[in-house]
């Protein structure tokens, strides 16, 4: 990244967070002038809302968030199922041309949200800013030697639906498929855009892990979008690290790698055999206890850099292990599909300690007050100048592209300001109806309990989780669905009773950590006892493909926390080998 455009960005930070509110007002004046026009808003507006251009942006504010209700994405869901169908003109939602649909996550429902992308000026130059601020202070953070090559982790998804691309948020940041400007240099990547550009997620990770191999003397820092995403390619690391020395060794790409042109191309990358390296790899991956094993692998090794808060701060220690000491886990940013939102300042905290300036001239931001168990339909959005420290809110925004405030389900905590911008922390996903019975951030410190209740970390033993709130059985209840490595004692047959005793002592313990309003439904009767059932190894990789295999994007899959779909659910059910519920321990893969 070009030093000029390194201090235009950090430039751009500091201006905007120290008039916020201006510039919240000139970027919201900015979006309704370009379109105020659009069905969506003439509906709600009715000709009623002041002219932008001639009057105090304050009263424009005041009247547009009068005006135009709060929205989510169901509000949006037909209206872009028409747009796609071309039964919808998109101008419906923006004046500005349509160039693509962006996938989102879909981390609770697994069914991945349309997030339209338009060719909005303004748009591209605040994210190119936002973007370049990113690699700014991320480069603050580290020092990088003077040939770098990175290996990042990321996979671009893209199909055609009516003429418009579909297309994922990160990849196409990468590949500069819609917005060139955000593109993070690709010729410093270990990996050829043959393998970005897969259709196979699977395949796309090995051969990423192949490529990163083979440069492993000069790669310099790892990176992935999301922790999520560096611990299942860990993990395939250590299931197929024996394989992947047998292709450095041979100059042979695996037989599993069915895609042609990237067999083609990571062969070429291979340069032939390369006994030696793989002799190195080898001896390093061969020993029992992998801590620390990356600056071994990689020996030029500065930091690793991936978003580690929110849902994915539960393997943030399990990285720290990987990693070692001596190699620093940067964090990232708070972006979204629909918007930049935040910045991260200082990448060397941990999670717990992580904050994020809002940007303000990123989009237009409202706060809604949010307290766990109430209703928010009462309650008035604030705007950036109206929070307070110490409390938290849900983040509503209106975006360049199409979306008018509308709820991110996003919980954020105010804990400062960096000049007159909000510094936040995200605490949790919003539940989806006020009556829910926990949160997401409920559901994980329980389980950061259930993990050393577990015992014997000599490694890691909890894979993975998730909770369903079972309402078809006699009574509703919590599922809480745990998979645990292969080698631990609680799967052991010999030992079942004592298996099946030690989870029902779990789940009274755990009961205690599920939030005031669940502590207080179970104590009126209106949920039955906790369930704690353990799944075979690998359950939640097949979930994973499952998502991916039905539209969400491999690039931003995120573990759901607490599921909602039911075909999910059911794949979940069926791997059960152990539960707090019954006495039973089925027959384990071999």
């Amino acid at each position: 990244m070009a030093t000029s455009a390194a201090a235009e960005a950090a430039r751009w930070v500091e201006e905007s967070t120290r008039d916020a509110l201006r510039f919240q007002l000139e970027t919201l004046r900015s979006i309704l002038e370009s379109n105020a026009g659009t069905a969506y808003l003439r509906l709600h507006l009715r000709d009623r809302l002041p002219d932008p251009a001639r009057v105090d942006p304050a009263l424009v504010a005041t009247a547009f968030r009068r005006l135009v209700p709060l929205s989510s994405y169901d509000d949006y869901a037909d209206l872009i199922e028409r747009i796609t169908d071309g039964a919808e003109t998109p101008a419906a939602l923006s004046l500005d041309p349509l160039i693509c649909f962006f996938n989102s996550s879909g981390t609770s429902t697994m069914k991945p949200k349309l997030i339209p992308f338009f060719d909005s000026i303004h748009a591209k130059s605040a994210s190119s800013l936002a973007h370049q601020a990113s690699s700014a202070f991320l480069h603050r953070c580290s020092c990088r030697s003077s040939k770098p090559c990175c290996s990042y982790l990321i996979y671009l998804t893209s199909f055609s639906c009516l003429g418009y691309s579909l297309q994922d948020l990160l990849a196409v940041r990468f590949c500069g498929s819609c917005t060139p400007e955000m593109s993070p240099r690709p010729e410093l990547d270990s990996s050829p855009r043959e393998v970005i550009t897969g259709s196979d997620a699977q395949q796309q990770m090995y051969c990423h892990l192949l490529c990163g191999l083979r440069h492993s003397a000069s790669i310099d820092c790892i990176r992935s979008p999301y922790a999520a995403g560096l611990i299942r390619a860990m993990r395939m690391l250590e299931s197929k690290w024996m394989q992947l020395c047998d292709d450095i060794e041979s100059g042979l790409v695996s037989s599993e790698i069915t895609e042609l042109a990237m067999r083609r191309v990571v062969e070429e990358l291979l340069g032939g055999p390369r006994p030696d390296l793989a002799a190195r790899i080898r001896g390093a991956s061969s020993r029992k206890n992998w801590n620390g094993i990356l600056p071994v692998l990689w020996p030029e090794l500065r930091y690793i850099a991936c978003v580690s808060t929110g849902s994915m701060e539960q393997y943030y220690p399990t990285l720290k292990h990987y990693a070692g000491e001596g190699v620093p886990l940067l964090g990232g940013d708070y972006f979204a599909s629909e918007c930049p939102i935040g910045i991260n300042m200082d990448r060397t905290r941990p999670p717990e300690l992580t904050s994020f300036v809002i940007l303000p001239g990123a989009a237009y931001f409202e706060f809604l007050p949010f307290d766990l168990g109430a209703s928010s339909a009462a309650k008035e959005t604030v705007d950036i100048s109206g929070v307070e420290v110490g409390k938290m809110y849900e983040v509503v925004v209106t975006t360049y592209r199409g979306l008018y405030r509308y709820r991110l389900n996003d919980v954020v905590k105010v804990v400062g300001f960096h000049n007159s911008s909000p510094r936040v922390e995200f605490i949790t996903r919003a539940p989806k109806q006020a009556s829910e019975d926990f949160t997401e951030r409920d559901l994980m410190s329980a389980m950061a309990s259930f993990e050393l209740m577990v015992g014997e970390r000599d490694g890691e033993q909890m894979v993975e989780f998730a909770g369903y709130l079972d309402p078809n059985s006699d009574q509703k209840h919590l599922i809480i669905f745990v998979e645990l490595s292969k080698d631990c004692t609680l799967l052991q047959r010999e030992r079942m009773e004592e298996s099946i005793t030690h989870l029902r002592r779990c789940c009274q313990s755990l009961e205690g950590c599920l939030g005031s309003v669940y502590k207080a439904k179970r104590a009126e009767g209106d949920l039955a006892a906790l369930e704690i059932s353990v799944v075979k190894p690998g359950s939640f990789e097949g979930l994973a493909r499952a998502a991916i295999e039905g539209g969400a994007p491999a690039n931003q899959y995120k573990p759901a926390k607490i599921i909602r779909n039911s075909n999910f659910v059911d794949l979940l059910k069926a791997n059960v080998v152990i539960s707090s519920s019954n006495g039973e321990l089925r027959t384990l893969p071999v």
